[in-house]
């Protein structure tokens, strides 16, 4: 209850800053009203706990102190949460935030940013200004038609973008979509191909006409049908101008390089004609029909829906529903199983009767019995009387329908309400009685209850049978084997989906499926990951009808008329072949346009144009028809246009793997059916975007994230008060607001566009979710900070050096040191893996191997390593070489990293040296060539080398760092060695060695020495190397030994710890659990060893 009014507080606190005049007045004493209420809940609650009222998840400050005698209790620091350095650093940051002006584009739209100033932090919102606007004017995204005709596909990359609904935004999902599919088109441009990356949205029928009729009763009180057909239209119409901006926009923010001069929109006029054109084709081949049967109908959207938009409500045992249209205040029943009897006629005898769905039996038109169950056998041929309306239904034998033994041995039939029921009225030419309204209600075949919601029916008939004596009872739906009931509700309305007889259009999709199927099978089509394949056999073997009809307004209405002579329906005359399709199809013609349709309506009539009038059909077709043909239809298709020549078929659909069949598989039955090409020949599908704690992605949960609120940032309040915007009730906020606290408890920070595309795709592993935490997404922030500071620093190391080619190593490979050929041949492997990984879709193994070489390699190891050849001043030649190698290795990390970050590589290309004085230099990155492997990098041999030399280093490192040393201590080390070929690698680099260890001043290598160096440290870096230390002097020995002995009483320890779980338990353990414990046991030995050695060494120096 106080979370509720903590809740409706802020809440009015919203509406009381919106609103003005009278209406602010009101809600400041609303306002108040719930404050009132909200302190005498606490007042309450302290009363009844002894303490105030805290939310959950928020901790009371330490405020010191404790019982007299004891030492306060520290918490356990938390992974993830600031400790006292964090948050000075973020009380820092904060501080520098408050002093800063917001930041304000100062570059005129579409020109490019000056980059006369190098910022000396790095901040998001500053580096991804402008560019966007500059490319797209540019027009670095476009592709000339008259260009990609004259190439062949292997030199061309085309995609269409899965065009996202007009009524939506962006979530972490579609981030995750453009961040894939932008990505790869900039790889395909730096490749040298005419790539084109078309853009556009879906008109989505049912949720913008849903959002629009809202809107219209919310403002004005009205429906649809009170406006009419054409100025409803109208009104939809301007919302979608008014609105539709939106996602490009957020996809433009999102570093998009679509063509944004081929924008399309599924309900354009040239597509609009691509649909009549498929539709007319289609019907003439009879792959389109029209027939009555048996839809999914959704009351709450009064439409019908195809069976991929049911879900599947499993019921292990009774439950009670919310249902859209009834009583909101009112729950109903749902998996039970309810018997009642039906009186045989002119017979004190009864038949029992068992439903789910007991208002069905409003449209009863048999009871079938099995022929051979001795039970009924006196009831052959007779009837029962329906109770309320006294109509006689006949007693049928069906043994198809009635299983001997199960349930009541009998069963009702309500054909046209149920699949099983449909298929037997049809066996037995029984009467369809309809007993449904489109809305849900009750019609007049269901008097008394004609107008009554169909739940609310269920109960009254319910009450009814029982005073009449006719209830036998009611039990949980469960099969004998523990299976759970199937509640079918409509997917997008939460509605339960009603079995309705219907005229509909349907495609018979048998043929195309089957093609579609022997793509995938003989390969000329890949699903990629091809676990994927399975699903696209199993929907696609066991294929049904496509009902593509759709009672909505919004939409390409069916280019179908109905032909009325003189007035009347054309009817069949009597001896008239009807076809498969029976009455349903007879009276209806199609036609582009309505001429074509008169003179297909005068061929089937022979009546003359005067006498005929056509009605065409209200309906619309279903969404997925017109996004079905998107891969053609963005061409111009029907017509055989250049730009159809030049990009179909594409080479990629990329999509989420919710849609495989929704969406993909249509489009390959239709481009086949049509084009007689697959539209693509590669699908990739991406994995699903969850929280960090792998749930699905829920408003109810607080757990949706806009994309705009990871590049920009965003508050806890602010996160807060979007779920008071939405239609949540004020439960789901409580529970969302907890969610966003528990999650966010200081917000969502400033990430930027570059590091949210990097944290997604690196975390894109092939078939596997992403449960992104917001966190992986900082850390990528900090990266880009890294490569920000690391490249102003090589900058300024850069500073004069005068670059004309974009060659610079093949004249100096003679010149170059075993550190330059290293990081050389390190940059070769990088470009190696991110080319693999482009060319198979492994996005994160792509990102790794550029990371990984940026920061791990470039910036740890070889900018250290270059330091002193800066810092000394009579070796110029050495510098060059450096100078050179730097250059290359930073121009090349921009380029690799530019398809997945495209802003700061951007930034950072165009400030190195040399820009706009380099030969055929295009004038931005995303025009300039990937990075290839090169055998002028090529120097394999140098990683050996290199990681022993690292080795050392590594070892040093351990030795040194717990003795604090210093620059100004200059410790001399002495490597020994046993093999020739290991003193002269390390004795190769020993500069380099001491570059990357703090504290040390010279190394020494020795083979195989006469005497050990005594006074010293002592580590071992493997059987052949040893390091010895000279700390002698430099630390204080006693105090050092003190430590070793403590260290040393630990591991002893933890050796005897082991070796008794191994003792006692060796016999119980698994192999590979004992083998986990010795090799732990082995580690511990081993290191106490070396704690040994080196007190032995510390002993020597006292």
């Amino acid at each position: 209850q106080i979370v509720s009014a903590i809740n409706m507080v802020n809440k009015l606190e919203i509406e009381k800053n919106d609103a003005e005049g009278d209406a602010a007045d009101a809600k400041v004493a609303e306002k108040a009203a719930a404050e009132e209420k909200l302190a005498d809940l606490k007042a309450k609650y302290k009363a009844a706990a002894g303490k105030d009222f805290e939310l959950k998840g928020k901790k009371k400050k330490n405020k010191g102190g404790g019982k007299k005698g004891k030492k306060v209790k520290k918490n356990k620091p938390v992974w993830g949460q600031p400790g006292a350095k964090a948050k000075k650093k973020a009380a820092a940051a904060a501080a520098r935030a408050k002093k800063k002006e917001p930041f304000v584009n100062k570059t005129p739209k579409g020109e490019k940013k000056s980059l006369a100033d190098f910022p000396a932090e790095y901040e998001p919102q500053v580096v991804e200004a402008a560019w966007q606007d500059w490319w797209e004017k540019s027009g670095f995204y476009e592709c000339d038609t008259s260009e990609a005709l004259g190439v062949p596909d292997s030199e061309k990359f085309v995609m269409v973008i899965p065009p996202p609904n007009v009524t939506g935004t962006l979530h972490l999902g579609h981030a995750l979509m453009g961040a894939i599919e932008d990505c790869i088109t900039r790889w395909h441009r730096m490749n040298g191909r005419k790539a084109l990356w078309v853009p556009g949205t879906d008109h989505a029928g049912i949720a913008t006409q849903t959002v629009v009729e809202k809107k219209l009763y919310k403002e004005n009180g009205q429906t649809r049908h009170d406006l009419g057909r054409g100025p409803f239209l109208d009104k939809v119409w301007e919302w979608k101008h008014n609105n539709a901006g939106r996602i490009t926009q957020q996809l433009r923010s999102l570093g998009a390089s679509c063509a944004w001069s081929r924008e399309c929109f599924t309900m354009n006029p040239n597509l609009n004609v691509a649909v009549k054109e498929a539709f007319v084709r289609m019907f003439e081949k009879g792959i389109i029909y029209r027939e009555e049967r048996l839809v999914n109908w959704c009351c709450a959207l009064n439409t019908a829906i195809s069976n991929i938009e049911v879900d599947k409500l499993e019921l292990a045992e009774p439950k009670q529903l919310k249902v859209p249209g009834h009583d909101k205040q009112e729950k109903y029943e749902f998996g039970t199983i309810t018997e009642f009897a039906y009186p045989v006629e002119n017979s004190d005898d009864v038949i029992i009767v068992a439903t789910t769905r007991l208002e069905t039996m409003m449209g009863d038109t048999a009871v079938a019995v099995h022929p051979d169950d001795e039970r009924f056998k006196h009831l052959h041929g007779k009837f029962v009387v329906h109770p309320f309306n006294q109509r006689r239904i006949p007693i049928i034998t069906d043994s198809e329908l009635v299983k001997i033994g199960f349930g009541t041995g009998a069963v009702k039939i309500t054909p046209a309400h149920d699949e099983n029921d449909y298929a037997a009225g049809k066996r037995h030419n029984l009467e369809f009685i309809n007993i449904l309204n489109d809305n849900g209600t009750l019609n007049e075949n269901a008097a008394p209850y004609e107008g009554v919601m169909r739940f609310d029916a269920r109960v009254l008939i319910e009450k009814a049978l029982t005073e009449k004596g006719l209830f036998r009872g009611k039990k949980a739906n469960v099969g004998k084997d523990g299976g759970c009931m199937v509640l079918p509700r409509c997917s997008r309305s939460q509605d339960i989906i009603e079995p309705r007889l219907k005229p509909q259009w349907y495609v018979d999709c048998s043929d195309m499926a089957a093609r579609a199927v022997k793509a995938v099978r003989e390969g000329s089509l890949k699903l990629i990951p091809a676990v994927h394949e399975q699903t696209w056999y199993h929907w696609l073997e066991d294929i049904r009808p496509w009902c593509i009809s759709r009672q909505l307004w919004w939409g390409h209405r069916i280019p179908a008329y109905e032909v009325s002579v003189d007035g009347k329906i054309f009817e069949p005359p009597a001896d008239a072949e009807l076809g498969a399709h029976g009455e349903a199809q007879f009276a209806w013609v199609v036609g582009r346009n309505e001429n074509e349709a008169m003179a297909n309506a005068i061929k089937l009539t022979g009546a003359s144009e005067d006498r005929i009038t056509l009605r065409q059909d209200e309906d619309v077709l279903d969404t997925w028809f017109s996004s079905g043909l998107w891969p053609f239809s963005v061409f111009g298709w029907p017509e055989k246009t250049p730009d159809l020549e030049a990009f179909y078929p594409t080479s990629l659909l990329e999509t989420g793997h919710d849609i495989l069949f929704f969406w993909v598989a249509r489009m390959v039955m239709m481009g086949l059916e049509l084009t007689d090409q697959l539209p693509f020949t590669d699908v990739y599908l991406h994995a699903m975007v969850r929280d960090a704690h792998g749930r699905k992605m829920s408003k109810s949960k607080g757990n949706v994230i806009d994309p705009l609120e990871v590049i920009y940032g965003a508050s806890l309040k602010q996160l807060n008060d979007k779920l008071f915007k939405g239609n949540l009730a004020p439960t789901e906020v409580a529970i969302a607001q907890a969610g966003q606290a528990e999650d966010f408890p200081n917000g969502i920070p400033e990430c930027g566009t570059d590091a949210l595309r990097f944290g997604l795709l690196e975390a894109n592993g092939v078939g596997k979710n992403v449960n992104l935490n917001i966190r992986i997404v900082e850390v990528k922030r900090q990266f880009c900070n890294k490569m920000w500071q690391a490249t102003r620093f090589m900058m300024g190391k850069l500073e004069g050096f005068e670059v004309t080619s974009s060659e610079l190593i093949s004249d100096i490979v003679d010149q170059l040191q075993p550190r330059d050929k290293w990081i050389l041949n390190c940059l070769n492997e990088a470009c190696k893996t991110c080319e693999e990984g482009f060319s198979k879709y492994h996005y994160a193994a792509a990102t790794q191997a550029a990371h990984d070489f940026f920061l791990k390699e470039l910036c740890d190891v070889y900018i250290e390593l270059s330091k002193p050849v800066f810092s000394a001043s009579d070796n110029a030649a050495e510098r060059n070489v450096t100078m050179r190698v730097l250059w290359t290795c930073l121009d090349n990390a921009m380029r690799l990293f530019h398809p997945f970050m495209p802003y700061v590589t951007e930034e950072l290309w165009q400030r190195l040296p040399g820009r706009g004085k380099i030969a055929n230099e295009p004038p931005t990155i995303m025009l300039a060539p990937y990075p290839k492997a090169s055998e002028l990098w090529a120097f394999e041999e140098t990683t050996d080398s290199m990681q022993l030399v690292l080795a050392c280093v590594s070892s040093l490192r351990s030795l040194v760092q717990p003795y604090n040393l210093k620059y100004t201590h200059n410790a001399k080390v002495h490597m020994l060695t046993k093999e020739p070929e290991t003193t002269a690698i390390l004795q190769a680099q020993t500069n380099d060695m001491v570059a990357l260890v703090l504290g040390v001043g010279t190394i020494n290598v020795l083979q195989n020495p006469e005497t050990k160096p005594e006074g010293c440290g002592i580590c071992q870096v493997n059987g052949e190397i040893s390091c010895y230390v000279e700390l002698k002097g430099l630390i204080d020995v006693a105090s050092e030994l003190k430590k070793k002995d403590k260290k040393i009483k630990q591991l002893e320890g933890a050796v005897k710890k082991y070796e008794n779980v191994i003792a006692r338990g060796a016999s119980k353990m698994s192999e590979e659990i004992l083998a986990k414990k010795q090799a732990q046991l082995d580690a511990y030995r081993t290191e106490l060893q070396r704690e040994l050695d080196q007190k032995e060494a510390l002993r020597a120096m006292e």
